[in-house]
């Protein structure tokens, strides 16, 4: 049974929220403090993502249509959840999704009409994994035996495993690549699971004593081999750079 990506993104954030209200809840005193060091945190972000784009299907794409590098870069939306093992270390279990789709034609060649010949691309990732997250400085502070303050800033590194879902597909209007150069409609895809793995860094900014806001660089690696619907291409390249912000709140 397939499961679609954004569907899975929604059961993640909405169980998230319903394991970190209630916990949050019973520890916020309110005055700028918890009862007690948080245990873990929910996260909602959103971002820019900024795929390599550097296999030959792209290089075949961007040479043919009018198709260029920056138009495989698009929004991302995430979410993790996050358990405290140590002062300092996270076990994060974290999920995004970005795609784009984008209509092009032809560079070089119009059909007997002299018309544009028009295709469209699309592509899209949703990367699940687990993630060890560690901070560089203390998150907080310890006042007496019932108050934790959390610190102004607190910045950190992070890395992890996991598979992605990924879909790339071309559909319109194509020249045979033979001697007749006919056009003809079809659509190409590939699509599929494969392994990945990412290193992170970022920072949170305390805005109280349950939420905070995150900033986030990651790199994203992965590839896979394409679908028998494109013969002769190599591994298509998934792997590139996410920037995020988001909203926290610890429980």
């Amino acid at each position: 049974m397939k499961i679609t990506t954004r569907a899975a993104l929604i059961a993640f954030v909405a169980l998230a929220q319903f394991a970190a209200v209630p916990a949050a809840r019973a520890q916020d005193s309110g005055d700028g403090f918890l009862f007690f060091p948080p245990s873990g945190s929910w996260t909602l972000r959103g971002g820019y993502a900024m795929p390599n784009a550097g296999s030959d299907i792209f290089s075949f794409t961007r040479n043919n249509f009018t198709i260029n590098r920056g138009d495989f870069s698009t929004f991302d939306v995430g979410g993790d959840l996050a358990f405290t093992l140590s002062p300092r270390f996270d076990l994060v279990f974290d999920i995004s999704y970005s795609g784009m789709s984008k209509g092009s034609e032809y560079r070089n060649f119009v059909d007997n009409n002299q018309q544009p010949i028009q295709q469209t691309t699309s592509f899209q990732r949703t990367p699940i994994t687990v993630n060890a997250r560690y901070y560089l400085t203390e998150r907080g502070r310890q006042i007496g035996h019932y108050a934790w303050v959390p610190n102004r800033i607190v910045p950190y590194v992070g890395a992890g495993v996991g598979v992605m879902y990924y879909d790339f597909e071309q559909k319109g209007d194509f020249i045979a690549a033979d001697s007749t150069m006919s056009v003809y409609s079809d659509a190409f895809r590939s699509r599929g699971w494969t392994p990945t793995a990412q290193v992170l860094a970022g920072a949170e900014w305390e805005l109280g004593p349950r939420w905070s806001l995150r900033t986030e660089a990651r790199y994203l690696a992965g590839s896979a081999a394409l679908s028998s619907d494109f013969v002769g291409f190599h591994r298509i390249d998934l792997s590139g750079m996410t920037s995020s912000v988001g909203f926290f709140l610890r429980f």
